[in-house]
């Protein structure tokens, strides 16, 4: 196995990550970059250097890879984002091939290598257990409710599945919403909290699995170095909160006011079926990260939203 490369004197071990240029995956990269010689697969090198920097290298097509047995790990992050669009027909299918299109490549060459990567980590989302209510699910202890989240995820975990070899590790991370001052979701809630206008949606009775930044690096740095793990854990802070908490959480963070309140129609006016993301939720524990000894520091809401804002 050529993981290793030379670089400016030094040996690092060489790593692929798609999806480098997101939140999750640009964050890693700074993470990461003192250990690993990193290449990103990526629609737009010329963007992914601006942005990353010069000492990656970074590859449009997965074909440009003669032998995927040449990198130690493989990190899986690309999909284009579920909330970016309404849920057309199209926009659908464009959410589901970004993230089956390249997970079944990256399986089908790591099955095909001589020696392949000691491990593959492949993103999936806590959409995969489907609305839950109040109810607390684990990696174990869940019934998923059959709805366009759920297939989504469980489709792309199943291909990311079939690169299961015997040689190499394979993790699933169900991620929850990210937390960061840099961008993502919660960006693009503050908004109204600035104008002194925010508050919850709908009822507000909707459960929310969130993790802060630095844990969900902190996550995929333990799996990737720690032996031992492999297979589906939750990348979400052990203390899942209602909508409602979270969004008075949000305003104290801000010092802002907690009065106004989304209703529910409004939102399916709006969004449409992916409304259904925002009034529906889950309550997921890490149970599997904490079982593997994966500490977090920011496990309650207040501190990780004192941290963003």
């Amino acid at each position: 196995m050529l993981a290793w490369h030379d670089y400016n004197g030094g040996f690092k071990m060489k790593l692929l990550l798609t999806g480098g240029t997101g939140l999750i995956g640009s964050e890693l990269v700074k993470r990461l970059r003192n250990q690993y010689q990193i290449t990103v697969k990526t629609r737009s090198p010329s963007k992914a250097y601006r942005q990353l920097g010069h000492d990656i290298h970074a590859i449009k097509d997965l074909n440009e890879i003669k032998d995927i047995g040449d990198f130690a790990a493989v990190i899986n992050l690309q999909g284009e984002g579920i909330a970016d669009k309404r849920w057309s027909a199209t926009q659908r299918e464009r959410i589901e091939q970004s993230r089956w299109r390249v997970t079944r490549k990256l399986a089908e060459m790591i099955q095909a290598a001589e020696q392949p990567p000691e491990v593959f980590i492949s993103g999936s989302a806590i959409g995969f257990y489907g609305d839950q209510g109040d109810t607390r699910v684990t990696e174990t202890k869940n019934e998923p409710t059959d709805e366009f989240a759920h297939r989504l995820c469980a489709e792309w975990e199943r291909l990311a599945k079939t690169s299961e070899n015997g040689k190499t590790r394979v993790c699933l991370t169900r991620t929850g919403v990210v937390l960061s001052r840099h961008g993502g979701a919660l960006q693009q809630m503050i908004t109204p909290y600035k104008f002194g206008l925010g508050g919850p949606l709908g009822d507000g009775k909707q459960m929310m699995s969130w993790i802060h930044i630095d844990d969900m690096i902190g996550a995929l740095e333990h799996m990737l170095s720690n032996a031992d793990c492999h297979g589906v854990y939750n990348a979400t802070a052990p203390q899942p909160v209602s909508n409602e908490e979270f969004s008075q959480s949000l305003a104290r963070a801000m010092g802002k006011p907690h009065f106004m309140r989304v209703p529910a129609w409004v939102l399916k006016l709006a969004l449409g079926d992916m409304s259904h993301m925002l009034l529906t939720g889950q309550a997921v524990l890490p149970e599997r990260l904490q079982e593997a000894g994966f500490r977090f520091r920011y496990p309650a809401i207040k501190d990780a939203l004192k941290a963003c804002v």
